[in-house]
């Protein structure tokens, strides 16, 4: 089942923000994240907020149906507009994320991305993303968002070994991303992203191997390579608690990532951040950026999550729940906190510290620093940048980056 929200103070039934989220927003990029709960079936890993057809029978009705589902999300597409008043900012990225967005019709989305622009306006060099299911789409299907305003795609792929994918409760094929890769290319897509995931019980670092060469033999301009984790409450978890599948474990993701970068770097494709490598500066993805380096965010959509100014609220987690509030009215918003500055400090730390540019040495307390000096002399962090006021992983800092973070933020 999905996670559970975090607690926090309410939030105001029109969604107004305090006074001091809204000050100094022109220095701020801002990006929009727009939720599609809906799934065909529930992979056995996932504990995202996402409902099948049989999840939501019965606990929402028509409030909760995929049919209506955009006109919902522009709703709020429309109060972020009135909360954020005359906000001047056009929006720098788009990300339609799931669940899998892809089970709506390809209008549906390029609708609320339209509602975003009517309401924002789009950068001239916005970055406007969809996940996709290899099964669920199809050339005409990429044809039409291309059409609509979208420029980038990412695609789970995830292995491209069958026994690896029926593990996960995957539904693709093997070799249907790669043919999608060619297809949403084909349709005139700029930036391309296939995702990966190792350490599945059973995975051999063979069948890893194979799976990023495939990856990279269809040539897309970004890969993300994620370990998985096992959440409590999911159907996997419940298969490894009962011994029917192994739990891998981390010296084997250590090797995995080793191998994976190995394979990336030698294909022409950089580390940006610890799980993603790009081809070039421009492959990047701008909208989780925006994510890393603490900028602007409004999450539409059930459980989604935003960020304003140091301000993070978070939306009720059920599509008619969701429904029902923007029916009558209301902020969808379930809670949120206001980060005081030394929260925001460590957030910094936690996030920038996780890309290659690293994080700014004058973040760190005296403990921290101290910390960081013991992190150069054991490998973990690079001296060159340290020298320059900078605090940079190693290859070897990057097998142990949440054990460095910890050390940087005592």
């Amino acid at each position: 089942m999905p996670s559970v929200l975090p607690d926090g103070e309410p939030v105001p039934d029109d969604g107004a923000l305090p006074r001091h989220a809204l000050e100094g927003t022109a220095g701020r990029p801002l990006g929009f994240y727009l939720h599609v709960p809906y799934c065909a079936s529930r992979c056995g890993y996932c504990d995202f907020n996402t409902y099948t057809a049989t999840e939501l029978r019965g606990s929402g009705g028509a409030l909760a149906s995929r049919d209506n589902y955009a006109a919902h999300l522009v709703g709020e597409v429309r109060q972020a507009r009135k909360v954020l008043g005359d906000d001047p900012r056009p929006v720098r990225t788009v990300f339609v994320g799931g669940g899998t967005p892809t089970l709506l019709a390809a209008a549906d989305l390029v609708r609320m991305l339209a509602a975003v622009r009517e309401e924002f306006g789009l950068a001239e060099d916005a970055e406007i993303t969809t996940e996709a299911n290899p099964e669920s789409v199809g050339p005409a299907y990429l044809a039409e968002l291309r059409e609509g305003g979208f420029n980038r795609v990412s695609f789970g792929m995830q292995s491209a070994r069958r026994h690896v994918l029926q593990i996960l409760d995957r539904t693709h094929t093997p070799g249907r991303p790669e043919a999608c890769v060619a297809e949403a290319r084909a349709a005139g897509f700029e930036h391309i992203n296939l995702d990966l995931i190792y350490g599945t019980p059973g995975e051999s670092d063979d069948d890893w191997r194979a799976s990023l060469d495939a990856a990279i033999g269809a040539e897309p301009d970004h890969i993300s390579a994620y370990a998985l984790i096992v959440e409590e409450g999911t159907g996997l978890a419940r298969r490894i608690k009962r011994g029917e599948v192994p739990m891998t474990d981390d010296d084997v993701h250590a090797d995995r990532y080793l191998i994976a970068d190995e394979a990336m770097t030698a294909a022409g494709y950089s580390w940006y951040e610890v799980s993603n490598w790009a081809r070039t500066p421009e492959g990047r993805c701008l909208h989780n950026e925006l994510y890393w380096r603490g900028a602007d965010w409004w999450g539409a959509g059930p459980g989604a999550h935003s960020h304003v100014g140091g301000v993070r609220w978070w939306n009720v987690k059920h599509p008619g729940a969701y429904a029902q509030a923007l029916a009558e009215g209301r902020s969808p918003g379930a809670g949120r906190e206001i980060l005081s500055g030394e929260d925001r400090r460590v957030e910094r730390i936690l996030l920038e510290l996780r890309l290659v540019e690293g994080c700014p040495l004058s973040l760190l307390a005296p403990a921290g620093l101290a910390a960081a000096r013991r992190a150069v002399t054991d490998g973990l962090l690079e001296p060159a940048p340290f020298d320059e006021g900078r605090a940079v992983l190693t290859l070897r800092g990057r097998l142990l980056a949440d054990a460095v973070v910890r050390d940087l933020v005592d």
